[in-house]
């Protein structure tokens, strides 16, 4: 009786040894990410212009074989990219050098990493109306217009009509924890992002999880009421392709959280409304936003 409980007992390890050893073979090699690439395309780079056009606008764009993702370092913040595509608006006027790190990751977390530096001519001075809309020359706080038709939404990618393809109705998305938020633009280049009483925000599925908070609650293709403390950053002003951009340091963002380049369109402005839009993450839809001031 011994003898056959042995026997079952060393069978069922075998089993056993020889699922892991199957495990192991269909997870495949684990091999770090090879021939890493960074090239910087600076925007109007050319034989007169060294250093870009003056917008400040830089592509830039990661290759490695075996590399499932890549990780862009620039002045401590970190944005990740499977694409290993990011867009850089560089704000400092005057030609200034930058330095970029990026890590490639393959399987099983194995990473390489390589560093660039470049060098880009800002030479964009913002209009004097604009930044008297923004900051009134001093301090101003800005709110989603709930209260107004189409005050968020989204069209097709490069959209020049204001929620194309959808355009909330008014106060539509009052369960969704944006229209508490509050966005301060002051002189000095900071910005501050008041998430409200209810200290949530609203954004895109698994996008909004690059702010690495606890939840917030599924309902679509959004997270509504995502748990997130008020924060602050900068802003620069630029105008690529002579188009008035807003872009926010990090991870900072308006209204919805997409992700992307953090960049927002200024489409439309006046002394108290704004019209903005950005593209998200999965360069999947053209985000819209219009805003006035809270006071």
């Amino acid at each position: 009786m011994k003898n056959i409980k042995y026997f079952i007992s060393f069978l069922s390890l075998a089993l056993l040894l020889s699922s892991c050893e199957k495990e192991d073979y269909e997870f495949g090699d684990i091999v770090a990410p090879t021939n890493l690439t960074i090239t910087p395309d600076i925007v109007g780079k050319d034989a007169s212009n060294p250093y870009g056009d003056g917008s400040g606008v830089v592509n830039i764009t990661a290759k490695a074989d075996n590399a499932i993702s890549y990780k862009f370092i620039y002045n401590g913040v970190e944005k990740v990219k499977s694409s290993g595509y990011l867009l850089y608006n560089f704000g400092n006027t005057g030609v200034n050098k930058y330095i970029i790190t990026v890590v490639a990751t393959g399987k099983g977390g194995i990473s390489s990493s390589a560093t660039i530096e470049f060098e880009v001519l800002v030479v964009y001075v913002p209009p004097v109306e604009l930044v008297t809309m923004l900051n009134a020359n001093s301090s101003r706080t800005w709110r989603i217009k709930a209260e107004g038709l189409g005050h968020f939404g989204l069209g097709p990618v490069g959209g020049s009509v204001p929620t194309e393809w959808y355009g909330a109705p008014a106060n539509a998305k009052a369960n969704t924890g944006m229209y508490d938020d509050r966005f301060t633009f002051k002189l000095d280049g900071s910005f501050l992002h008041d998430t409200g009483a209810d200290g949530t925000v609203f954004g895109r599925k698994t996008l909004i999880e690059e702010l690495n908070g606890p939840g917030g609650t599924p309902e679509g293709d959004d997270i509504i009421q995502y748990p997130y403390a008020s924060n602050s950053g900068q802003y620069i002003l630029t105008a690529p392709n002579g188009v008035e951009t807003i872009t926010l340091s990090g991870l900072g963002f308006i209204g919805y959280y997409t992700g992307g380049s953090h960049q927002y369109r200024i489409f439309k402005r006046e002394a108290n409304e704004m019209v903005l839009s950005t593209v998200d993450g999965n360069n999947g839809f053209e985000w819209w936003f219009t805003l006035v001031p809270a006071e």
